[in-house]
């Protein structure tokens, strides 16, 4: 289902409180929340409504109990008899705030997508976006309107999912959209502010907060930077940017407008001087592969002073592969043959031109440091994560602290433990008297495996807390007729790498 072409024909519901409170408390009331749309469409039709695919769900709810009118209503945007409406909500404040609108007859039709979001506490949650556009991403959306404005896609859950929540005064969603990350922002920021270019997702953003019963965020207009003020700045940045490398500028919440990957990079340099010390700056990006260049070296490159930075690249398309991706998001494969071909041959020119052969998808995280020399990591990690990972980074960040204020003496004095579910994994031929090589692997977080050699395979399987670094290396040493002295000498670099990924613990 793509977006209705009508998008934004009809006026926005006004963000009144005291209606959007009426409102909120009768859907609950009907359990158009997360839990009750499952238990009503089922677990395949609920999922195709991620997908866009609303005909499950149509055939889901052709009887006439309140929360099947409402799934038709706001979900599925079928015009309701105005009797059956009132029901259930409050059908003339909503008329008259613009929740609704009078389509003919004696029918009343839906003038946003209102969809149920589950929050992370279990909280019931509301996300806001145009007509059709529930899901964001890559969907075929398929509007040539530039304001439409999106729901909650895969981006969007990603970034929310990997966003450090402690509890902080103050929080920036730049770029909000529909308010996703605005409203989980508040759940641990005493302030939050969001921004957006598009003044439409301002008000959307209001709407999604209002409805959801959150406080109301300081909304301002502007790019990037633009809406903050001198001087100000946070202890949270948050972005999912229109971060898509494209010719042109031709979608408001997808495409950036400058050049190749100038945005994401501008976004990130920028973000340094706006963080309080300790703060975080967490972005999904796009980034050129460009011939002749390291793509590590020119993610480093964006990286702001006093700044630490984890960079993870989840995924890498060639050139033709990205451009058909975006091209079907806008709807174009199914424009004139030759209208399409036009426009994916003007991508394939933009990249040529600037000598780009693939492009990277991932997240960078940032992380205002007073160290002398902060620490910038760029990683490729395509494989599957345990999401939420915003307690992962900030153990990241914890662990990149104590490994500056370890050098290898104070390494070797220290306690570790063995991280909770990591497990050793041995490989070779069947049969040989020794592994070849072993692997110590993790089931949580980032899952990451790592190869060790037989003294750090040793070495962490003994790691409780109770001995020092260097008194177990000695008895390592002891046990392999090794040289005590040698083996201090050259296992603190594997150390530093098994604290570092997050294999082991300091006690």
């Amino acid at each position: 289902m793509g977006c209705v072409s009508e998008t934004t024909s009809f006026p926005l519901p006004t963000a009144d409180p005291d209606t959007a409170a009426r409102l909120r408390d009768a859907l609950l009331a009907a359990s158009f929340t997360a839990d009750g749309l499952l238990d009503l469409l089922g677990a395949p039709a609920y999922a195709a409504l991620a997908r866009s695919e609303t005909v499950p769900a149509l055939r889901a709810t052709r009887g006439d109990t309140p929360l099947e009118t409402l799934v038709r209503l706001f979900l599925l945007q079928q015009p309701v008899p105005y009797a059956r409406v009132a029901d259930v909500l409050p059908a003339d404040a909503c008329l008259e705030a613009g929740w609704l609108r009078r389509t003919g007859g004696d029918e009343v039709a839906a003038t946003v997508d209102v969809r149920p979001y589950g929050g992370p506490g279990g909280e019931d949650w509301f996300i806001v976006s145009d007509l059709g556009c529930a899901v964001g991403g890559a969907g075929g959306i398929g509007n040539r309107d530039e304001g439409v404005v999106l729901g909650v896609g895969g981006a969007s859950t990603t970034l929310a999912g990997i966003t450090v929540r402690t509890p902080v005064p103050s929080a920036l969603d730049l770029g909000t959209g529909s308010g996703i990350q605005a409203l989980h922002a508040a759940l641990h920021a005493t302030r939050v502010t969001a921004t957006d270019l598009n003044p439409r997702a301002l008000h959307i953003t209001a709407l999604t907060l209002a409805l959801s019963g959150a406080p109301a965020a300081d909304l301002r207009q502007g790019s990037l930077f633009e809406p903050v003020r001198d001087g100000e700045t946070f202890d949270l940045i948050v972005s999912n940017p229109p971060f898509v490398i494209s010719p042109g500028a031709r979608l408001t919440y997808r495409d950036g407008g400058m050049g190749g990957d100038d945005l994401c990079r501008s976004l990130v340099q920028g973000a340094g001087e706006r963080l309080n010390e300790g703060g975080f700056a967490q972005f999904l990006a796009n980034w050129q592969h460009v011939e002749g260049e390291d793509w590590q070296d020119r993610l480093r490159s964006w990286v702001p002073r006093g700044c630490d930075a984890w960079i993870v690249q989840r995924e890498v398309q060639d050139i033709t592969q990205y451009a058909e991706l975006w091209l079907r998001d806008a709807g174009d494969h199914r424009m004139d043959p030759a209208e399409y071909q036009a426009r994916y041959d003007a991508w394939l020119e933009e990249f040529e031109a600037r000598k780009v052969k693939a492009v990277g998808f991932g997240w960078i995280t940032l992380r205002r440091t007073g160290a002398a020399e902060p620490t910038v990591t760029v990683e490729e990690w395509p494989h599957p994560v345990e999401q939420p990972l915003g307690d992962t980074i900030r153990a990241h960040f914890d662990r990149l602290d104590y490994l500056r204020s370890h050098d290898d003496a104070a390494l070797l004095e220290a306690h570790f433990k063995l991280a909770p579910e990591v497990v050793q994994e041995q490989v070779g031929l069947p049969g040989a008297e020794d592994p070849e090589h072993v692997v110590l692997r993790q089931h949580r977080g980032m899952r990451r495996a790592t190869k060790v050699d037989t003294v750090g395979a040793g070495f962490a399987g003994v790691c409780d807390g109770t001995l020092s670094a260097g008194r177990i290396l000695d008895a390592i040493a002891q046990l392999m007729g090794e040289d005590p002295v040698v083996l201090r000498d050259r296992t603190p670099a594997q150390i530093r790498l098994l604290v570092e990924q997050g294999f082991l613990d300091p006690a």
